[in-house]
């Protein structure tokens, strides 16, 4: 049976591709923007919708990175590198190239590191937001 918080290795995370990396690092920060949106608001759905889309945006992810970047680990930054770096099957509607390779790389590091368990130091980089 599969369980949400199922973890694999340091190692198994690495050998991912970089982009699958990417869409589970997608849903991670999703999942962080609207709860704490939810918690700290009493907004309806549409405006916690419209404020996500914001925060979620390729955009919005590369000027956290920006705050973020230098706070990474070597490994985080290796894989931020490797994320940047992907061959994506997408193009950003609304953002330019350099926003969304950033911002694909950003979510490269969060997929590792939910995928690997280190959901403290999630925590610990997104708090500094």
């Amino acid at each position: 049976m599969f369980d949400i918080f199922t973890t694999i290795s340091e190692r198994e995370a690495q050998n991912l591709n970089a982009v699958t990396l990417a869409f589970v690092g997608d849903a991670v920060y999703s999942l962080y923007v609207r709860e704490k949106l939810v918690i700290s608001t009493t907004f309806s759905t549409g405006m916690l919708q419209k404020l996500t889309s914001g925060e979620v945006s390729a955009h919005g992810q590369s000027e956290l990175l920006e705050r973020l970047a230098p706070k990474f680990t070597q490994t985080e930054a290796d894989i931020f590198r490797r994320g940047r770096n992907a061959k994506k099957p997408t193009r950003s509607k609304n953002a330019t190239v350099a926003e969304y390779n950033k911002s694909t790389g950003f979510e490269a590091v969060l997929g590792y590191l939910y995928l690997t368990g280190q959901y403290k130091r999630i925590s610990q980089l997104l708090s500094e937001e």
